[in-house]
């Protein structure tokens, strides 16, 4: 079997789709030598890409999705469908943290992205890292998504908070506040009927000294960001691997 015939068996293992994570993690089941240089990562990005590139097995779906030529993709889920949306909301804020070079850490790792992927086949931190004391990190855990340095100390850079439901904005300006003795941006991903209770919200005495450091961005706004970004990227693999 060659790597092109193991990769598409990934894929058609996990539906016509995967990240390359999974693929990293499945390739020795249909190749075995798959591992056996230094820079094998490397040579199935490069296999990857240069099928994509010819318009041949494999197509590019995503920022960080690939697919066999045939796969469908999943439609947008509807913004009245709020479990959906918010794991959706979280799945592209994870995809552009890694697009952009960072870390990416989310509370929802079992939780459905897109395309037969869930969160952790996404997010490239398992667990948050100990980057202060142990009350602060175990608050930080419950946060959607957070953005880590990936060089030096890693800490967080920015945090995502996704607001469903008008109830439960309360809980996440809190918990981003737990990380305001840091360098860390909050930003709130919510819809837009929700920016007034937001800018009520944060002129309020306990949440007003940070203000500044909050910024709310609407779902259609985060989604035609990624989409932007996505159509960039995916020109650009087809022209430069």
């Amino acid at each position: 079997m060659t790597k092109v015939e193991a990769i598409a068996k990934v894929m058609e293992d996990n539906g016509g789709t995967a990240s390359l994570d999974i693929i990293y993690r499945n390739i020795c089941k249909y190749y075995p030598d798959a591992k056996s240089s230094k820079e094998w990562e490397a040579g199935i990005r490069g296999v990857l890409y240069r099928e994509i590139r010819n318009n041949r097995r494999f197509k590019k779906i995503g920022l960080s999705i690939y697919a066999i030529s045939g796969y469908e993709e999943e439609t947008r889920p509807r913004q009245s469908d709020k479990i959906r949306m918010h794991s959706y909301i979280e799945g592209i804020c994870i995809e552009l943290g890694n697009f952009n070079n960072y870390l990416t850490y989310t509370a929802d790792p079992s939780a459905k992205y897109r395309d037969n992927l869930k969160l952790k086949d996404i997010a490239t931190m398992d667990n948050i890292p100990s980057f202060s004391y142990n009350g602060i990190i175990q608050d930080a855990k419950h946060i959607d998504v957070i953005w880590f340095n990936k060089k030096g100390y890693r800490f967080p850079k920015r945090v995502f908070e996704v607001v469903d439901s008008i109830g439960t904005l309360n809980g996440a300006f809190n918990r981003s506040l737990q990380l305001k003795s840091f360098i860390t941006d909050f930003i709130i991903v919510a819809p837009e009927k929700h920016r007034d209770k937001f800018n009520h919200t944060i002129e309020q005495d306990v949440y007003s000294l940070q203000k500044d450091r909050f910024t709310f961005i609407n779902y259609d706004d985060i989604m035609d960001l990624y989409e932007t970004t996505s159509k960039k990227n995916k020109i650009e693999t087809k022209l430069f691997g």
